[in-house]
């Protein structure tokens, strides 16, 4: 029998966690006792702001919807229902945003199997091949709760320039765009300039708490999900919330917090197979933002596969998910986690969220709030006012540009197996790839070489969409990373109509501004440039593939 199943199952509406209560158990005082004496269930499932101390409250008042924002969300359906049958003949569904305004809706996608072009990048290559996908059957979905954010302006430029090319009118254009946004911002105004159709959300939801909001439900509407199912999984979840037993969303959260406080501060995400796909990528934007800051927090390791280097070490707690099991599935899909989350999809959304807060009141931080995301945009804003920054590499081998530190070796196999001994006991390794995450595809596989290599975690992120996740945990959290940046030559730009910079500028000045930022925290930075990247990255996979003997 599974030890997972041998011990307390916590379950409510069909979300089950499994492994939880063994976790608690190892702490010397249990955590999840601690927080019911405390009253947290029943504070948080009322919105209490209070919970996590008098700093944070003032921004918790504002970003506690998600506690109900299912509930509210069922007044969109009717609307949804109007603009999904107003656009039928609009097929293709892209949906231009960043972190929590396309993550969401790309899990609800994948995992209900309904087409949607993801487009959270500022690679011209991946901008360019989207543009040139069914465009006249193209319905734009540009989502920015702030209604400023850089890359999705960029988006909308582009979709519409290319609209009015193709010999529609303005008017013509304005249609092919639905405009997500919260009341009162930029974006509102623009859409109505635009002639687009405006959906509002919920402004008392944060980005990465958005999922069951707008954000999450208007792409996945039009993709052709039946979205009140969601919401009602949701709902069955949440009359457990205030609940000091048979609480699962509480389970959860408590194991993740008294993981971290026993120096198990690193979450290895694995997928069981079960179903529901994607999910890791959500998660470890919600509690890689959420919790990184003021020099704590909890990494999420998003990992291919159970058997993937990575999902396990002294200092990772092994946490896998999937869908509702069938009498007698062992949790866990043939992976020996700690912990197991399976059920429906929209109960695990708000579990999660559930989580994660209780995570924070276990670490003593404000997870709503994400105060070093700004850094590495507020330098990129001025190296496009002034240009990119001279540099010379390191050295050259084959197709990749070298830029490492003094003193580091002077080859690449040797300047990756610096940056991996350099990890030590507590660190970890981020893979930064500003490049195109489909024509550039395998480069992803660059994490579970550099863990086998390294025997230590590796995360790896697509920029600058990571900027919008654990950006925030690189530069606010545990300072015991070690950065791997990896940039691309464009071959073919692409203007940002109406701006003096090009996606391809753009880009590149995403990744210098990211640099500025780490190289401020004096941890190990490499960066290689691939002047030839399908070249580079096979090149770079060898390297790595190397390094494991």
């Amino acid at each position: 029998m599974s030890d997972l199943l041998a011990g307390p199952v916590e379950a409510a509406a069909g979300l089950a966690v499994y492994g939880a209560d063994a976790v608690d158990k190892a702490a010397p005082a249990s955590t999840r006792d601690a927080l019911v004496k405390a009253g947290v269930p029943g504070k948080l499932a009322g919105k209490d702001a209070s919970l996590w101390g008098p700093d944070a409250e003032a921004e918790a008042k504002i970003r506690l919807g998600w506690v109900d924002t299912h509930r509210r969300s069922r007044e969109l359906l009717v609307q949804l229902a109007e603009l999904t049958a107003e656009l039928a003949d609009l097929d293709h569904v892209v949906l231009a945003g960043m972190g929590g305004s396309s993550l969401a809706p790309e899990v609800i996608t994948q995992t209900l199997g309904r087409p949607l072009t993801v487009l959270d990048t500022t690679d011209p290559g991946q901008v360019r091949a989207a543009l040139a996908d069914r465009l006249e059957r193209t319905v734009v979905v540009v989502a920015s709760k702030s209604g400023s954010t850089v890359e999705t302006d960029s988006h909308r430029r582009a979709y519409w320039q290319a609209f009015l090319d193709a010999g529609m009118t303005e008017a013509e254009a304005g249609r092919h765009f639905v405009i997500v946004t919260d009341p009162g911002s930029p974006l509102e105004t623009t859409a109505a300039e635009m002639g687009a159709f405006t959906v509002l959300a919920d402004p008392n939801v944060g980005g990465r708490y958005s999922a069951l909001t707008a954000f999450g439900l208007v792409p996945s509407a039009l993709a052709g999900v039946e979205v009140a199912e969601l919401l009602d999984q949701a709902d069955a979840l949440a009359t457990s919330l205030g609940a000091d037993q048979n609480n699962p969303a509480l389970a959860l959260g408590a194991a993740l917090g008294a993981a971290a406080t026993l120096a198990r501060d690193k979450v290895a995400l694995v997928s069981d197979g079960t179903g529901i796909d994607g999910l890791g990528d959500w998660a470890e934007q919600l509690i890689a933002e959420s919790t990184g800051k003021a020099g704590v927090g909890i990494l999420p390791v998003v990992v291919e596969s159970p058997q993937s280097p990575g999902a396990t070490g002294a200092d990772v707690l092994t946490v896998s998910y999937g869908g509702a099991l069938a009498p007698g599935d062992v949790p866990g899909g043939g992976a020996a986690p700690d912990v197991a989350v399976n059920g429906p999809l929209g109960a695990h959304f708000l579990a999660w969220e559930y989580a994660t807060a209780v995570a924070g009141v276990v670490l003593g931080i404000d997870p709503f709030n994400q105060p070093n995301v700004t850094e590495s945009k507020e330098n990129t804003n001025k190296i496009l006012a002034s240009g990119l920054p001279a540099e010379t590499p390191s050295f050259t081998e084959g197709a990749i540009e070298v830029y490492a530190p003094q003193g580091a070796p002077g080859d690449l196999a040797g300047v990756l197996r610096w940056l991996l001994d350099g990890l030590g006991d507590d660190g970890y390794l981020a893979v930064m790839a500003y490049l195109d995450r489909f024509a550039d595809a395998d480069a992803a596989r660059l994490r579970p070489l550099l863990a086998q290599a390294g025997g230590r975690p590796v995360t790896f992120g697509w920029g600058p969409r990571f900027l919008h996740s654990t950006g925030q945990y690189h530069k606010g959290g545990p300072q015991v990373g070690s950065y791997l940046q990896v940039t691309g030559a464009v071959a073919e730009d692409l203007a940002v109509p109406g701006k003096p910079y090009t996606f391809g500028e753009l880009q590149a000045a995403q990744a210098a501004g990211d640099r500025q930022a780490l190289a401020g925290r004096e941890r190990p930075l490499l960066r290689l440039h691939l002047t030839d990247r399908a070249a580079g990255v096979a090149q770079l996979l060898d390297a790595a593939g190397d390094l494991r003997a």
